[in-house]
């Protein structure tokens, strides 16, 4: 569906209420088109419906008018730059951007994860490269895994049972 059609659609469902609607459609859009900054400031807009500060920090993080309190708010919940490289879901190079605030942001997220991997990153490999998404404690892992083996567990003597009493 063409940009204009899907934009449309998002004005019809925030007219209708359908506010987490309209917030799906554009986080496709803004996945679709992440040099868009129109776009994530919609979306920032729409978290701030929400009252979800740190969540339109982030879509704002790329504005020279982004607002003090959410910017803080992104950044205390993506601690590190690889977390913040990963949440910011640019693609391609920092050219793209099309003002200076915004390369000039892009440009310092990108260098500071590179100098905290001891590697040179771009934002193409970067989510390659971070764990962004897994932020699980080792225990909440080992209890996930042991959560799971009990399932597998049960389920086999429950085959099992059933499997005798057809028998018997």
């Amino acid at each position: 569906m063409p940009l204009r059609d899907t934009l449309a659609r998002v004005d019809a469902d925030l007219a209708a209420g359908r506010v987490p609607v309209a917030r799906q459609r554009l986080r496709g859009l803004v996945s679709s088109f992440p040099d868009d900054l129109t776009l994530r400031r919609r979306l920032a807009e729409i978290y701030r419906l929400y009252g979800e500060p740190a969540e339109a920090g982030r879509w704002m993080y790329l504005e020279p008018d982004r607002d003090t309190a959410e910017t803080s708010a992104f950044e205390a919940r993506y601690e590190t730059a690889e977390l913040r490289m990963h949440a910011l879901a640019w693609r391609g190079s920092e050219s793209l951007a099309s003002t200076d605030f915004a390369r000039g942001q892009l440009e310092a997220v990108r260098v500071a994860c590179s100098d905290s991997m001891g590697h040179p990153v771009d934002w193409d490999t970067a989510s390659r490269d971070t764990k962004a998404d897994s932020t699980n404690s080792p225990v909440a892992d080992f209890l996930a895994g042991a959560g799971c083996l009990v399932a597998v567990v049960a389920f086999l003597a429950i085959w099992v049972n059933g499997l005798v009493a057809l028998f018997d």
